[in-house]
């Protein structure tokens, strides 16, 4: 190609650009050179600082300029270059300590990228020059005048360009030249350049710069009268309200958002079509009515915005339709849990109740039974038997009132209570509201979660519940709480009251083999990734683990050991075993889990005089206690020990007493606490005890101690004392018998005002064990000990003349 001087219409320089049709390509990033144009550049890529080094040793020193399309392409090729760019002059290079250069180059005139020549070290290419067109014509002259009043204007609205950039626009008369500098200084996006810089006819390229330029003066004419109508409104010292303002104005002006105000008219219709009640709907359109009046960067705003979501987002009239199918929901019942007739039964009774009277508000139930006995399982039972939503609170540590009731929208942070909170979760006004470990909530300065309970569980009182973040009265008559509980006494008199209490007691020994076989075991061998292909554990496995690995009422433990024994053979079957594992007696048992942990201590326990077997409630269930007394040389103290409360003791002195006022009877000397002392122990000294139901069996083991006579292995008994010789009732009866019937009992003492309460035990039970039914002391001697003793001859006429009294008032000792 020859070398072409510039055209009369676009001057360029007062001499030649003298350049061949190959020149040297420096790739750009983010920006467009247009010819005319001086600007810097930085270079730092590795063929672009070897382009520069070697610009001294090129034929002159001009290079093509090309942008690119990817800023992000650090090794651009020809097609990652727009096709159209600018000859160069470099009038300075400066070398950075780094390596890098900071280029100014001027624009010399359009090229066009023909092909590369090479790429290496550096891109070289065959260019093409673009002759850009005479255009001497009115109309490019009435463009050119357009770009330049318009451009002068832009210049006054940005105080930040120098003043000489006005005179130096009127100084240059090519159109085309008028183009590149306006285009030159634009801002715009580099794809918008591009097409600027490939537009060759001046008056279509006049046009485009036009466009470009209007609308950046119709931003800045905006932003000046955004600026102008804000100062007016507000101060100097609200320079975050101002920021927001101005982001609010352009968004409109752009029609991108219509802002807080459109969120706002979107929360009356959420109002509107909430079928809120008569008082919710009245406080929900004022505070709407108070939002609209705020300032949106306020922290009020925040609050009362909140507040409202919170109104609308909880359940007002959304509910779930009960399954009325008796037969169906009592199957669901026992698929998922084994016994608990009594909680079934509840929950039938109301589901009829419902069906006859659709009104029916929702029961207060509170499941109270020892540890591991299926009670929090439960509830989510009864929800899914009834077709109900579930939400479960925890509340066991809770210590602050407003756990139930909320925060006053006062307080920082203010949040609605644990009951608003769980409802929003179920999102129904009927859901099965499960409220565990009711009997361990605290108390302290803050307020006593338990009182403000009271409302919440009282079917008269919760259809207005109140909480204190809310204050709008709340419906809860809907809903059917089940709390649940291990022991009644830590439960306020007022609360429980309020709640009908249904007990579950422990297990018996085929109840928990049952229910070992129809879920524990299926649920385990699931999530052990094993099959019963793989392993199968007997019926005669699982009595043993029930009987010698485990002593508990729930069924807990049991699974753990369970789940031990499938570990076992899971480790196996993973190291390849393929035959199948058949658990089946304690030597295979002996294998997964060690010895056992439990064996019966009642007969190897009582083999000595002065031992008894009595009979204890835990919160966990019953248990069985050994009483043990034992006579030393002495002055006639009375010995206590095993951490025993105040009315265990005083039991302890008045069984003594009985036995010092009656020595005679039983063979036992006038004077025998003269030169002895009694010391009497309850083993398990770490577990503190207490109550009267240890009477009898103090009693029996002193007479035990003092006549050399044996207490029968096999006996246990229960019962409070008088000084009178009565036996009287006593509480937790079949946990007791459970807890005997565990331990290998075959005999258990009860006193006869007791026997109405053994119709709450299990059938199976009962009929295994024998029971006496005694009123008086003697009538526990003559069951208790292999035999009776021998009165002395003092002690046979006493004997005569009390049994003479006694003999038509209490009848003898009878078993069922």
């Amino acid at each position: 190609m020859s070398e072409k001087k510039n055209p009369p219409s676009q001057p360029r320089s007062e001499e030649e650009v003298v350049f061949g049709d190959e020149l040297p390509v420096l790739p750009i990033r983010n920006a467009v050179l247009f010819p005319g144009a001086v600007a810097p550049f930085d270079v730092g890529r590795e063929k672009s600082v070897a382009l520069v080094e070697d610009v001294d040793n090129l034929p002159g020193p001009v290079i093509a300029i090309f942008a690119q399309r990817d800023p992000s392409t650090d090794d651009p090729a020809a097609e990652d270059l727009f096709p159209v760019g600018c000859a160069a002059r470099v009038l300075k290079a400066l070398k950075h300590s780094s390596g890098n250069y900071s280029l100014i180059l001027q624009g010399l005139t359009r090229i066009r990228l023909e092909g590369v020549v090479t790429m290496s070290p550096y891109m070289k290419a065959k260019i093409r020059r673009i002759e850009e067109p005479a255009t001497e014509d009115v109309e490019a002259e009435a463009l050119a005048m357009s770009l330049r009043d318009i451009a002068k204007q832009v210049i006054q609205l940005m105080p930040e360009l120098p003043r000489e950039a006005g005179s130096l626009i009127d100084s240059i008369q090519a159109p085309g030249a008028l183009a590149d500098l306006v285009a030159a200084n634009l801002d715009a996006p580099v794809e918008e350049k591009a097409q600027l810089i490939e537009t060759v006819d001046v008056k279509e390229r006049i046009r485009k710069v036009l466009r470009l330029l209007t609308r950046q003066l119709e931003i800045l004419k905006m932003r000046e009268r955004i600026n102008s109508q804000i100062k007016e409104e507000m101060g100097k010292n609200q320079r975050e309200y101002v920021l927001r303002q101005q982001l609010k104005a352009i968004k409109e002006e752009l029609g991108e958002d219509d802002g807080d105000q459109g969120d706002l008219d979107g929360l009356e219709d959420r109002i509107a079509k909430a079928n809120l009640p008569t008082e919710a709907e009245t406080v929900a359109k004022k505070q709407l009515k108070r939002l609209r009046t705020m300032q949106v960067g306020s922290a009020e705003y925040t609050v009362v915005r909140t507040y409202l979501d919170w109104i609308l987002d909880i359940p007002w009239t959304q509910s779930t339709t009960d399954n009325l199918d008796i037969a169906a929901v009592r199957k669901v019942l026992d698929e998922d849990h084994y016994g608990l007739e009594k909680v079934k039964k509840r929950i039938l009774e109301y589901l009829a109740v419902r069906k006859l009277k659709q009104d029916k508000k929702g029961p207060i139930l509170c499941l109270l039974g020892p540890p591991g006995v299926g009670k929090t399982s439960l509830g989510r039972s009864i929800a899914r038997a009834l077709g109900r939503k579930f939400h479960r609170v925890s509340l066991g540590g809770v210590h602050d009132e407003a756990a139930i009731r909320g925060h006053r929208r006062t307080y920082v942070g203010a949040l609605p209570g644990q009951i608003i909170q769980g409802m929003k979760k179920a999102s129904t006004v009927n859901p099965v509201f499960m409220m565990d470990e009711v009997d361990k909530i605290g108390h302290d300065f803050r307020g006593d979660p338990s009182a403000a309970l009271l409302e919440v569980l009282d079917p008269e009182q919760n259809n207005t519940f109140a909480d204190h973040y809310l204050e709008i009265p709340y419906d809860l008559s809907h809903v059917m709480f089940v709390a649940t509980a291990n022991t009644a006494d830590p439960i306020p008199p007022p609360l429980r009251d309020r709640m009908e209490i249904l007990e579950i007691p422990g297990y018996t020994r085929r109840e928990k083999l049952a229910i070992a076989r129809q879920h524990l075991l299926p649920k385990q061998l699931s999530d052990h990734g094993l099959t019963q292909e793989q392993l199968e554990i007997t019926d005669r496995a699982l009595e043993e683990i029930i009987d010698r690995y485990t002593r508990e009422a729930g069924v807990r433990s049991l699974e753990r050991q369970i789940a031990s024994v499938i570990r076992g053979v899971a480790v196996k079957v993973a190291e390849g075993e393929t035959q199948k594992r058949r658990v089946d007696n304690e030597d295979d048992l002996h294998e997964f889990l060690g010895a056992p942990k439990y064996t019966s201590e009642v007969a190897e326990r009582t083999a000595d005089t002065g031992v008894a077997t009595g009979l204890a409630w835990t919160s966990v269930g019953g248990e069985i206690l050994f009483i043990e007394a034992t006579r030393m040389y002495g002055t006639g103290k009375l010995q206590l020990t095993g951490q025993l409360g105040d009315v265990m003791k005083e039991s302890a002195q008045a069984a003594l007493s009985f036995v010092r006022t009656n020595a005679l009877r039983y063979g036992i000397p006038k004077d025998f606490l003269d030169k002895s002392d009694l010391h009497i122990h309850i083993p398990a000294g770490a577990m503190p005890k207490d109550g009267p139901s240890a009477g009898v069996t103090m009693f029996t083991a002193l007479v035990s101690l003092l006549t050399g006579l044996k207490v029968r292995h096999d006996v246990a008994m229960t019962g409070e004392i008088t000084l009178r010789g009565r036996v009287l009732p006593i509480g937790g009866l079949k946990e007791k018998v459970l807890a005997a019937h565990r331990a290998g009992i075959k005999r258990i003492i009860v006193p006869e005002r007791n026997r109405a309460d053994l119709e709450e035990v299990p059938k199976e039970v009962v009929d295994e064990l024998q029971f006496f039914f005694v009123s008086r002391m003697e009538q526990v001697l003559e069951a208790a000990l292999e035999s009776m003793p021998q009165p002395t001859p003092e002690g046979t006429e006493e004997a005569r003349d009390g049994e003479k009294k006694d003999a038509e008032k209490h009848p003898t000792a009878s078993s069922n």
